[in-house]
């Protein structure tokens, strides 16, 4: 299917595709079964953590938007930090995003089989996750026209399914429809408070919290493939905040108002679990195949995602070359391959590692996410010291609250990567993202500087990257 010939990926996702796979970013494990991790650590003020962290993302992908409007390429944010901050930490933020794509697809994949368990617990998980590799890596082998209908439809499902959840928790809360006469707004403060853990436990839930938010740069990553970077980037973007006071806060209030925080376990997804609890069996059922078309989703767009940055770095000499071959129809097949062999592995470690895994493959995620998402910030405060007045004026999508809102975001992400060593379950995220790092910059110096001083020298003004994407047939 790799054809030699053809060396460039193709503009083929349309607006809906991408207002879509940023709106199904944001719903995917670490909503459905992270949140149960959350809520445990903080309770109901869990809620003022979603809205806080989802702040501070609003304001990496403003940042992210404003390079991406004005140079869309397929390397997204590892071409900014090589361009603005340097080929190391260019380097260490195109693999370490990498990194974050396998493990979230590790997290996905570890998800979809406790989902899965809802229906046929005496089926081996293994076996559904095998099935899941096989349909969405195919599917990821077709155009990325093909994949942005997949994305799109997933997506749609999801919403569709949340508000639905929504209105169905309001119609329990309010006309006690399949309820017990438990479910009650008033849970939010009667088991111990709106904080039940003190500020230490809202604290603590940023390293969940912050996983679920993972994976909503994916709007940058798109830019290299969209028909116009210039519209369809801010409006993606522009809808954070409503997705994050609709899809996270309401829709884990009206969680959280059904049965008490206390009750809310990890067995499964807690939206399952709570509306199995109160009787609503047919509903249980609905949100079980939701959050299995979550998960599938997810996964989607992680190999999409991990594809696309992989063929980026190659481009700029920091991946080997092999990653550059692309399909007739314009699919970076190998760096497919890569995701697909991950997600196997994904299958060997559900078969042989405990249940705990979940929560230590999250926060490796957040360790990863994090860090690419304070080399978009810092890339972004690079880009703009370079720029005359003038400059900063013609930009057609500047990132707000420059700069004290970048200084403080700055600030709250490194806080979260410091959190990461006061839980025994995350701790191993500092340990493998200490390591992950050092490893890195040791190949670097080893193996890629050395490559790269042989070869020609490169304008960083002109994002080159970008420019075989104009060559290819626009839809």
């Amino acid at each position: 299917m790799t054809s030699d010939t053809s060396s460039s990926l193709q503009r083929g996702l349309k607006s809906r595709h991408i207002r879509f796979i940023a709106l199904g970013s944001a719903i995917g494990t670490g909503l459905f079964y992270g949140s149960s991790e959350s809520i445990k650590a903080a309770g109901p003020g869990v809620l003022l953590a979603y809205l806080i962290g989802g702040a501070a993302v609003f304001l990496v992908l403003r940042s992210l938007g404003e390079m991406a409007v004005s140079s869309p390429c397929a390397g997204s944010f590892g071409e900014y930090a090589t361009k603005y901050l340097g080929r190391l930490p260019g380097f260490l933020t195109g693999w370490t995003y990498a990194l974050e794509m396998i493990v979230v697809c590790l997290a996905d994949i570890t998800a979809l089989g406790l989902y899965m368990g809802f229906w046929f617990p005496d089926v081996p998980r293994w076996i559904w996750l095998l099935a899941a590799v096989a349909v969405i890596g195919v599917m990821n082998l077709f155009s990325v026209k093909v994949f942005g209908e997949l994305e799109f439809w997933l997506s749609f499902a999801k919403v569709v399914a949340i508000v639905a959840m929504i209105l169905g928790g309001l119609a329990i809360l309010v006309f006690g429809i399949g309820g017990d006469g438990g479910a009650s707004v008033s849970n939010l403060w009667s088991h111990g408070g709106f904080l039940p853990n003190g500020v230490q436990g809202l604290v603590l839930s940023f390293a969940v919290v912050m996983f679920a938010f993972g994976g909503t740069e994916i709007i940058g990553v798109t830019a290299g493939e969209a028909q116009d970077p210039e519209k369809t980037i801010p409006k993606a973007v522009n809808t954070i905040p409503v997705r994050i006071i609709l899809f996270y806060v309401l829709t884990l209030a009206v969680l959280m108002s059904l049965d008490p925080w206390k009750h809310i376990g990890a067995e499964g997804s807690p939206f399952v679990e709570i509306f199995a609890g109160l009787g609503v069996t047919a509903a249980a059922g609905v949100l079980n195949l939701v959050v299995i078309i979550a998960a599938l989703s997810a996964i989607n767009s992680d190999i999409f995602a991990a594809g696309r940055i992989m063929y980026g770095m190659a481009e700029r000499g920091q991946a080997p070359a092999v990653m550059r071959k692309v399909s007739r129809n314009g699919v970076p097949t190998m760096t497919v391959g890569i995701m697909i062999g991950a997600l196997l592995f994904g299958v060997v470690l559900n078969y042989l590692m405990p249940e705990r895994i979940f929560l230590v493959i999250a926060s490796i995620a957040t360790f990863a996410t994090v860090w690419v998402w304070l080399m978009i910030l810092l890339s972004q405060v690079a880009a703009r010291r370079r720029m005359t007045p003038e400059e900063v004026a013609e930009l057609k999508y500047p990132a707000p609250f420059w700069p004290y809102g970048q200084i403080v975001t700055i600030v709250f992400m490194a806080g979260v990567v410091v959190l990461l060593a006061f839980s025994e379950d995350t701790r191993i995220a500092l340990i493998v993202g200490g390591v992950w790092l050092a490893l890195m910059t040791a190949v670097f110096f080893l193996f890629v500087r050395p490559g790269l001083r042989s070869a020609e020298p490169v304008d960083r003004e002109s994002v080159d990257a970008a420019e075989p994407l104009e060559t290819a047939p626009r839809a």
